[in-house]
């Protein structure tokens, strides 16, 4: 079964027909095992990768490192699900080696991210320290190459 979610995965607008011809799963249990996993949670979503400087609305995307303290009995989990409930922040993964938590923030302009880290990330209880890293370019997302750079072929020196 874990064949239909590598197929959906991959791309999410593969019809149940489509992916039961693909794995030779009967489209029943191919129907079946969407709508499960849909309502448990294990698909949580279907998503587009859109690159949005091709359409002129760019964004300003920012890494966040997180130091926090961690509290009694829950750890980093408290913190971190106060931090996700943010709309700014668009993915949170608690981490090992030099920093708690790496957040991926989206704003419209540099400043409206540096607004989000100064004023709302940086004060809560239990933050020691931010540290934020701007995103220049993208060239690959969720295993997708964004833009195939076409380079001029370098004409060879004849010594």
């Amino acid at each position: 079964m874990n064949e239909i979610f590598k197929i959906l995965e991959e791309d999410a607008r593969k019809t149940p027909q489509q992916i039961a011809t693909m794995t030779g799963i009967p489209l029943s249990k191919v129907k079946g095992a969407i709508k499960q996993a849909e309502r448990d949670r294990t698909i949580l979503k279907y998503k587009a990768i859109v690159n949005w400087d091709r359409l002129g609305d760019e964004q300003v995307v920012a890494l966040v490192e997180v130091r926090l303290v961690p509290q009694r009995d829950v750890g980093f989990d408290a913190i971190a699900e106060r931090i996700y409930r943010f709309p700014e922040a668009r993915s949170v993964y608690l981490m090992s080696g030099t920093y708690d938590l790496a957040v991926l923030v989206a704003g419209k302009t540099m400043q409206e991210v540096a607004s989000f880290v100064t004023q709302k990330l940086a004060p809560l209880d239990g933050v020691q320290g931010t540290v934020t890293h701007f995103l220049l370019k993208r060239y690959k997302e969720d295993g997708e190459i964004l833009e195939v750079e076409k380079r001029p072929k370098r004409v060879p020196i004849m010594p």
